[in-house]
């Protein structure tokens, strides 16, 4: 039976099309950790693109995967590359690119992009614009 707690535990099931190339692309909108400096909250939409091999990751346990951030204290660069770790490791993707565009924070806005596997396989996709407009 699935939690409906915060948890890091991400489930996946069989690739359907494993003789396929195909891209799976799923947008987090109302990702949040806090802030290791300040503490205050830090908002961010993650844009997740792969290309499965084998596995697959249920859509659930990644929303509450994200969620489990929320009362953390993180640096951008750390958690959009814990991310992709702990997702590569639990389904073993071709390819994949984690986006994460974080909220205005005394005036700037952060992008970190990091990337697993060959990107050739990964369509080209213009960057997030922001929290408000998905390009």
């Amino acid at each position: 039976m699935m939690t409906t707690q915060p948890n890091r535990n991400l489930e996946t099931f069989a690739n359907p099309s494993p003789g396929r190339d195909y891209e799976v692309e799923i947008l987090c909108p109302e990702f949040t950790c806090l802030c290791p400096k300040t503490g205050q909250p830090d908002f961010a939409i993650f844009r997740l693109r792969y290309v499965p091999s084998e596995r697959c990751v249920e859509l659930k346990s990644l929303k509450l995967y994200f969620w489990s951030f929320r009362d953390e204290g993180h640096f951008h660069e750390d958690v959009t590359n814990r991310i992709l770790d702990d997702l590569v490791q639990g389904i073993s993707p071709r390819a994949m690119e984690l986006e994460g565009v974080f909220n205005i924070r005394g005036g700037l806005t952060t992008t970190v992009i990091a990337r697993h596997g060959d990107e050739t396989l990964l369509t080209p996709r213009h960057r997030l614009a922001g929290l408000n407009s998905v390009s």
